[in-house]
């Protein structure tokens, strides 16, 4: 190729390449950050092993978890969420014979203070989906959930009661009823504890009897990342899908 060639080609190329990146750099979104009323989050996480309620969702694997979330002030006092969360499980069914491979929880409600009372309230629902499982074993269940707290100072605390009136596998009616507290620890640590009853109505369906289960732990910031280690257990005996007693750890970060 003759330079005069190379040379008005070289030139055509950056000239395109400088439009391009004009165009580019001019370019806005189709609706301002500013202008789009509430506020979007994310959150990511990888743990040793899922445990919900006491129970292991991923047969002794470690999980990959993470969700979005999305909340608006309808007014001082009252404040709407609406959110996404997902993790995978492995609930032992014949290695997989279930399909079910990934948990998805949508969930949304309201939420503010009483008064000036400083005591939080939240009311909502969560809808527990397990997509690609046999249909026929019924995994996909809805709750309703409440919950009041209050911060102490020294301390905050919670009471929540979670519903279903129908519970996973079609165990028939469920009540989680959950007390927990947080204790801050200097300025990078908080020790964590809970203490909550599972109520099924459908036992024999659900494969486990009425049971107690608590958790104690903590959690440290490091440049930006959560790390918990959490001590797990229930009072479920002879548990004939191995020992409910883990110590889990979760690493996590919110954006």
């Amino acid at each position: 190729m003759k330079l005069s060639k190379l040379l008005a080609t070289a030139a055509t190329t950056a000239a395109l390449a400088l439009a391009i990146s004009t165009t580019l750099q001019a370019a806005e979104p189709l609706v301002k950050a500013d202008k789009f009323p509430g506020a979007f989050s994310a959150n990511a996480a990888i743990t040793s092993e899922y445990y919900f309620r006491g129970l292991s969702q991923t047969d002794d694997a470690p999980a990959l978890q993470g969700g979005f979330d999305y909340e608006v002030g309808f007014s001082k006092a009252v404040t709407g969420y609406l959110g996404v969360w997902g993790s995978n499980v492995d609930f032992n069914e014949g290695a997989g014979v279930d399909g079910a491979t990934v948990e998805m929880d949508f969930y949304g409600g309201i939420k503010g203070e009483l008064g000036q009372s400083g005591i939080g309230w939240n009311a909502g629902f969560i809808y527990y989906t397990y997509p690609g499982a046999n249909s026929s074993l019924n995994y996909d269940f809805v709750e309703a959930t409440g919950a009041l707290s209050y911060d102490f100072g020294i301390a905050s605390a919670s009471v929540s009661l979670n519903y279903s009136p129908n519970n996973f596998g079609d165990s028939g009616d469920a009540y989680y009823p959950k007390l927990a507290v947080d204790v801050p620890v200097g300025n990078y640590l908080t020790l964590s504890g809970s203490l909550a009853r599972q109520w099924i109505d459908k036992n024999d369906v659900f494969g486990q009897p009425d049971y107690t289960e608590w958790a104690f732990g903590g959690t440290v910031n490091l440049v930006g990342f959560d790390l918990n280690l959490t001590y797990t257990d229930t009072n479920i005996a002879g548990n004939p899908d191995g020992a409910t007693e883990a110590v889990l750890f979760t690493v996590s970060r919110s954006f």
